[in-house]
Parts: structure tokens; sequence; C-alpha cells
């Protein structure tokens, strides 16, 4: 099916890195927040990046006007929904969230609109049983910053249909990015592997093996990663890869149980970089 409007739903850090991607690929794109504030903070570092594009070279001025000129920002989720033809959920990885903004999609949006949610780990069979046609609803997986990253998961939820699968990664094409099919499991392919990653290595900083800096460097030198583990779970956020370990652990057993170090930290409101203040201080 063609594409032309997408409605995403949140504005937040993954919210707004899908409605830039959208907006500047040539998608008229609508972006809604529960908060209005939000909202327009979105707006405002979308304008960010595409401004930020055009002094690197990446872009011209004409484009990155014509790109904002595409967006519109809404609190009004029945206008952000109303002749969608792609809805893509970006809330945060809470199910009863995510059912919520399900229920406005199911009220709202059009029959035929193709459902993509970004959830990184949580059951997308599950969110699409809640609609009328789960079949219309797949997985598409951004990873942050989404401007910056190349790859989208497309993840085959029990019922997702062949138009549904193809419709996503007809978009993702337009949108630059490369993409890999994976059938539904708890955390996908990157989810799982980083998750255990980073677990493994709050294991390490508990137990006293080394310091959260020569933990990073070992495996941004050693291994050649672009980031080292602590510097990433900052930059996602503490709180998020917890939510997800939770899951991962009730799923799928002893081996995704939650450092006790990692936990003290969001106990304490150590988050990340969106706080301040995580493995690091910023």
């Amino acid at each position: 099916m063609t594409v032309r409007t997408i409605a995403v739903l949140g504005a937040g850090t993954m919210g707004h890195g899908v409605a830039h991607a959208a907006a500047a690929s040539g998608f008229e794109t609508r972006l809604y927040d529960v908060s209005d504030a939000q909202a327009a903070k979105a707006r405002g570092t979308i304008d960010g990046i595409l401004r930020k594009a055009v002094e690197l070279g990446k872009t011209t001025v004409a484009d990155a006007d014509a790109a904002m000129a595409r967006l519109v920002t809404t609190f009004d989720v029945a206008a952000a929904l109303g002749g969608a033809d792609l809805v893509i959920e970006t809330a945060p990885e809470r199910m009863d969230i995510k059912m919520q903004l399900f229920a406005a999609i199911d009220a709202h949006a059009p029959a035929g609109a193709v459902v993509a949610s970004n959830t990184s780990a949580l059951s997308i069979t599950e969110m699409a049983g809640t609609l009328k046609d789960p079949s219309r609803v797949a997985g598409m997986h951004f990873f942050n910053p989404v401007h910056k990253m190349k790859l989208i998961e497309i993840v085959r939820a029990l019922e997702s249909s062949e138009r549904a699968l193809e419709t996503i990664e007809a978009v993702a094409r337009q949108m630059g990015k490369e993409t890999v099919l994976v059938r539904e499991a708890p955390g996908f392919i990157t989810t799982r592997v980083n998750a255990s990653i980073g677990n493994e290595a709050f294991y390490m900083l508990m137990e006293g093996v080394a310091s959260a800096r020569d933990i990073d460097k070992a495996l941004k030198l050693g291994l050649n990663h672009p980031m080292g583990p602590f510097e990433l779970v900052d930059l996602v956020g503490l709180d998020t890869r917890l939510s997800i370990l939770e899951y991962l652990h009730k799923s799928m057993g002893e081996k995704y149980r939650p450092c006790p170090l990692l936990s003290q930290h969001v106990k304490a409101g150590r988050l990340g970089k969106k706080v301040g203040k995580g493995v690091y201080d910023y």
C-alpha cells in the first residue's frame, strides 16, 4: 500500500526521532503526545536536528524547511490518527500505556491503516490482540538516536500480514534505513543481546572486577563496540533497561535477572543522561 501520512504516538526521545525520520523522508507527519509542552519541545528538537544537518551539508535549507512544514504536533489523538496510512506507537516500555494507545488506534485510525509498535521487548502479539484486525500490526523497532542509527528491526507478530510487513519495509527504505526481519520473541535480536551484555557489565562493576570506565574502554577497544555498555545504558535510560530486563527475566528465566546494582541506581534516581546522572555524572 502507498503511505502518505504517518501518525507517531509519543513525543519522547524515540518519538521525536521517528517523527524526524518520517518528515525528512517526505511523509506528512503527525506527532501526538498527551502533553502539549512535550510535543512542542519535540518539534524544537526536530528543527535542531534538521538545522544541524544543514550546517553539516547533509541537507539544504529548503529541504529542512519542507520537512518542518510536513510536521504537525498535537495533543489530540483523534486528530493525529484520522486519515493516517501508518501509525507508529513510540510510548514508554509499559504495556498499560501502549494498550491505551492501541484502544485509541482502534477507535480513531482508518480500518486499513497499518499499525507498528516501536517496542524494544514487549509482545506485539499481545498489543495486536486488542484490535479488531490484528493482522495489520507488526513491530518497527528503531534505534536511538534515530537520525544516526541505520537499523530497523521489523517484527512479525503471530498474525502479522504480509501487507503490514511489506508496508513497514517500504517506509523503512524510504527513510534510508536497513532492516532485519525477526519472528516475535522476547527482546527480538538486539535488545536480548544488548540487555545481556549490559547486565553482565553491571555484575562485573558490582563485583569490583574493573571500573565502569575501564569496562567501557575494554569493549570499545577490544571488541570494537562504538559505545561501552555503561555509556549506552546512560543514553537509553537505566529505568528503561531495568524494565526490559524484568520483562526478559519473567519471560525467559534466571539468566536475565537484573543485577541488584542496576536496580539500586534506578531507586536512587540515577536514570542516565536524561536526568544528568546515571552510571556517570553529566
